[in-house]
């Protein structure tokens, strides 16, 4: 369920902040990330992180895909998801076959049964005062990031 006056939560559990529900959160981040190339570069956890939250929002058959990717991302880090994303823009660009899903193969599988009904971190838990998303700097804002990222897949993988 979308955050409603009338409830003050949002699909993924979480009351709403000083800046709304998740999406009000979602929406902030990339709207800043788009004049700040250092905060861009996690907008693909992101991204993936919100939607598995929020999968009402999300096509289905991308879910399983970005759930593989957020476990790539916690795995081995974020140059690691961006090394990924350049990869398959390059073969996109050569006329690839698709997404190459060969990288992602060692990583579990989207559990069915979701969505999860809370997550211990989600985006309403983002700091938005005064300097934006980054006002500690970029290093804890990606740390936070992470950490959304961890209680996502910690969440979907307990359905199993």
């Amino acid at each position: 369920m979308i955050g409603t006056p009338e409830t003050d939560r949002c699909e993924c559990g979480a009351s709403a902040g000083p800046l709304g529900v998740c999406v009000d959160y979602y929406h902030a981040v990339l709207a800043e990330e788009q004049g700040d190339p250092l905060m861009y570069r996690w907008h693909a956890p992101v991204v993936c992180a919100y939607l598995l939250q929020h999968p009402a929002r999300a096509h289905q058959k991308y879910l399983d895909g970005q759930f593989r990717q957020l476990q790539l991302f916690l795995d081995l880090g974020l140059d690691a998801m961006l090394r990924l994303a350049a990869h398959q823009v390059t073969r996109n660009k050569r006329g690839g076959p698709g997404f190459d899903v060969a990288p992602l193969a060692a990583y579990a599988p989207l559990p069915p049964g979701g969505p999860p009904p809370r997550f211990r971190a989600t985006f309403r838990d983002l700091p938005a005062g005064d300097g934006g998303f980054v006002s500690d700097g970029h290093p804890a804002y990606g740390r936070r990031i992470e950490a959304i990222a961890a209680a996502t897949v910690e969440s979907w993988l307990a359905l199993r």
